[in-house]
C-alpha cells in the first residue's frame, strides 16, 4: 500500500513547492504594481510588506486571494485611487490571477502587445475610464477566458482587432469614448448595444450606422442591379425558383450531416448491443438508440455540458430515456465498462440512474430516465418559467439533493466524490422529485483538465461553484462538494444566479457567495431572500436554511458540516412537512477530515 501511494505523496509534494514558489512571486507582484503605479503612497497604509505571516497580502486593499492563509492573488480591484503611470507589467508574476480592475485611475501609455502572456488566465478585464492609449493589442483574444473585457473612456486610435470575434465568451465589452475607427466586427456588433460602441466617431457597422464606403457601393450597386433587374428579372425569378427547389433537399441533408457527422461514422456499428443493468426495453441495440434520438439529430438535444451532450430518445412505446454521448475519455474500453458497472449498481430515490452503456468505436453512450422537468437551475432562472416554485417546494428539492449527494458520501460503496455540483446538474421528475445527475463522470474526463484551468474556463466546476481551495490545492474533496452544494442551497432561498446577483447595486461585482458574506458582514442578511418567499408564516424557516447554505460556503473547509449533517439540519427544518415520512435513510455521521485513499477511491 505504501508504494502504491508513493506517487501520490510525490504529486502533493510538489504542488506545496510550486504554492511556495507561486506566493513568493504573487508578493514581487504587489511589491513591483505599488513601486510602479503608486507615487502618491495610496496604497502604503495598507500594503505593509514587513509582515511575515502566511496570507497577509489577503488583507490588503483590493487583494482579493485564492485562500486567506496563502499569498496566490486571485482578483486585483484597485479602481478609484489615484493610481498612475503606465501598465504595470509586474503583474506577470501573479501567475494564477483571474480579475483585474485599473478603472477610474490616471494609467496612461499603451497595453502590453504580449499581455495575454504576461496574465494569460484573467476571466475579467477592466481598464475604463484611464488615459491608455495605443492600439487595442490583438493578442488580447488568446485570452479566451474573458467574460468581461471594458476599456471605455480612454485615447485608443486604430481599430476593433478582428480576432476579438474569438472571443465567444464575452458578456460584457465596452469600447466606448475612445478614438477607434473601422469596422466593428460582425459578432461582437450582433451581441452588444450601440452604447457599448458610442463616442468612436471613426467607427461603423453593425449596431452604428452603416460604414460609408460600404453604403456607397451598395448604392452603385442597387442602382445598376435595378437597371438590369427590368430586362431580366422574369428570368432571374424563374431560375432562382427553379435552383431552390432543386437544393433545398440537398442543403438540409448537408446541413444535418455536418451537425452529426459522429453519428453517421458509427452507423456501421448498430448491431452492438446496449449493455443494460435495468431492462426497460428487451434486447436493446445501438440502433435501436439511433432511431429513438433520430439519428442523434439537433432537435434531440436536451443539453450541453463539459461531461457531454444529452439528447432525448423516444421509445416505440412512447415513453422516454436520456441518452448521454460523453465526451472524449483517455480511459482504456476496460476501464470504462468497469467504471460503468460499478456506477449502474448506484441507485437511490434522488440520483438519476443509469440504465446502461455502449461503446461503438471512439463513441461511448450512457443511457438515464428522462426527467422532464429539467434542471433546477431552468426552474429557478429561466425566464418564461410557467412554475413559481413555492417554499414548501424550495425546501423539499432541497432535502432531496441532500439526501442524493449524502448517499453519495456517506453510504456508496465505494463512496464517490461529484466534484461539479451546481444546479444545472440537479433535475426535477414529473412530481419535482430531485436527481442528481453526472455522478462519477468526472473521473472519466480528460487527466490534463485541472480544477485551476477548469476554474478558469468556467465549464467544469461552474465559476460561482468552485470551493475557494481547490484553486490552491488541485484536490477534490467532499468539503468541496459541500461548499457547491451550499451555493446550490444559496439559488433556492434567493432566487438568484450563482454569478450575477440582481438585487445588488451596480458598483457591487462578486459573485453570491460573496453578497451573502457582504450581507452577514453588515448583519442584513435575511435581505438576501427572496421577496416572493416572505410574509407567509416560514420567515423562521427561511432563516435557518439560509443559515445552513452559509455553514456550506465558509471559507475554511473545515469548519464546513459533512453532507450528512447538511442533509440532518434540512429534514429537521421540514420535518413538519414530512417530506421524507417512510423513505428515510440512516447514515453513519462519518468525518471527513481524516481520510485515506482507500475512503474516496472513486475521487482520486
Amino acid at each position: 500500500m505504501a508504494n502504491h501511494y508513493a506517487p501520490l505523496r510525490v504529486i502533493l509534494v510538489l504542488l506545496l513547492v510550486f504554492t511556495c514558489f507561486a506566493s513568493e512571486a504573487d508578493i514581487q507582484c504587489l511589491k513591483s504594481v505599488q513601486q510602479s503605479v503608486d507615487p502618491n503612497g495610496v496604497l502604503k497604509s495598507s500594503w505593509n510588506f514587513e509582515n511575515d505571516t502566511a496570507g497577509f497580502t489577503c488583507r490588503f486593499t483590493g487583494v482579493e486571494c485564492w485562500h486567506p492563509d496563502e499569498d496566490r492573488v486571485l482578483s486585483l480591484r484597485l479602481g478609484n485611487l489615484g493610481l498612475q503611470g503606465s501598465f504595470p507589467h509586474g503583474l506577470q508574476n501573479c501567475s494564477s490571477m483571474t480579475g483585474l480592475d485599473l478603472s477610474n485611475n490616471n494609467f496612461s501609455g499603451p497595453i502590453p502587445q504580449d499581455i495575454s502572456r504576461e496574465i494569460p488566465y484573467l476571466t475579467s478585464l477592466d481598464l475604463s475610464y484611464n488615459g491608455f492609449s495605443g492600439t487595442i493589442p490583438p493578442n488580447i483574444s488568446n485570452m479566451t477566458y474573458l467574460n468581461v473585457l471594458n476599456l471605455q473612456h480612454n485615447q485608443f486610435s486604430g481599430e476593433i482587432p478582428p480576432q476579438f470575434s474569438l472571443l465567444t465568451r464575452l458578456t460584457a465589452f465596452n469600447v466606448a469614448e475612445n478614438r477607434l475607427s473601422g469596422f466593428i466586427p460582425y459578432s461582437l456588433g450582433k451581441k452588444f448595444t450601440a452604447s457599448n460602441f458610442a463616442g468612436n466617431q471613426g467607427l461603423c457597422g453593425v449596431p452604428l450606422d452603416e460604414c460609408q464606403a460600404s453604403a456607397k457601393s451598395k448604392n452603385n450597386a442597387a442602382i445598376v442591379g435595378a437597371i438590369v433587374g427590368v430586362v431580366v428579372v422574369i428570368i432571374i425569378v424563374a431560375i432562382v425558383v427553379f435552383v431552390c427547389l432543386r437544393k433545398l433537399p440537398a442543403k438540409k441533408a448537408k446541413k444535418d450531416e455536418d451537425e452529426n457527422k459522429w453519428a453517421k461514422s458509427i452507423k456501421g456499428t448498430k448491431t452492438i448491443k446496449v449493455s443494460m443493468f435495468e431492462n426497460p426495453v428487451s434486447k436493446m441495440k445501438l440502433s435501436d438508440l439511433m432511431k429513438a434520438t433520430k439519428q442523434f439529430s439537433k432537435e434531440n438535444i436536451i443539453a450541453t455540458g463539459r461531461t457531454g451532450t444529452m439528447y432525448r430518445a423516444v421509445l416505440p412505446d412512447g415513453s422516454f430515456l436520456a441518452v448521454k454521448r460523453l465526451q472524449d475519455s483517455q480511459h482504456s474500453e476496460s476501464q470504462f465498462t468497469s467504471e460503468m458497472k460499478t456506477l449502474g449498481q448506484v441507485r437511490n430515490r434522488n440520483l438519476v440512474p443509469l440504465l446502461g452503456f455502449c461503446i461503438a468505436k471512439k463513441e461511448k453512450l450512457l443511457v438515464y430516465k428522462h426527467t422532464p422537468k429539467g434542471s433546477l437551475y431552468d426552474q429557478l432562472h429561466e425566464e418564461g418559467n410557467d412554475c413559481k416554485m413555492d417554499w414548501p417546494l424550495r425546501l423539499r428539492i432541497g432535502i432531496g439533493a441532500a439526501k442524493g449527494l449524502a448517499y453519495l458520501h456517506h453510504t456508496c460503496n465505494p463512496r464517490i466524490l461529484h466534484r461539479n455540483i451546481s444546479s444545472k446538474c440537479i433535475l426535477l421528475d414529473d412530481d419535482y422529485e430531485p436527481k442528481i445527475s453526472d455522478f462519477g463522470l468526472a473521473r472519466l474526463m480528460n487527466p490534463l483538465d485541472t480544477h485551476l484551468s477548469t476554474f478558469v474556463n468556467g465549464e467544469f466546476g461552474d465559476i460561482g461553484y468552485v470551493a475557494p481551495e481547490y484553486g490552491s490545492t488541485l484536490v477534490a474533496t467532499p468539503k468541496g462538494d459541500v461548499y457547491s452544494f451550499g451555493v446550490v442551497l444559496l439559488e433556492l432561498i434567493t432566487g438568484e444566479r450563482p454569478t450575477q446577483v440582481s438585487t445588488a447595486p451596480d458598483n457591487f461585482r462578486g459573485n453570491l457567495v460573496e453578497w451573502i458574506t457582504y450581507l452577514s458582514n453588515n448583519s442584513i442578511l435575511q435581505d438576501s431572500i427572496d421577496k416572493s418567499l416572505i410574509g407567509k408564516d416560514n420567515d423562521s424557516e427561511l432563516m435557518q436554511f439560509l443559515k445552513v447554505a452559509c455553514s456550506c460556503t465558509v471559507t475554511t473547509a473545515k469548519e464546513r458540516p459533512t453532507m450528512f449533517e447538511v442533509y440532518q439540519l434540512l429534514r429537521a427544518i421540514g420535518e413538519k412537512y414530512h417530506f421524507s415520512a417512510g423513505d428515510d435513510m440512516m447514515l453513519p455521521p462519518l468525518s471527513t477530515d481524516g481520510e485515506t485513499p482507500d475512503e474516496l477511491i472513486v475521487a482520486m
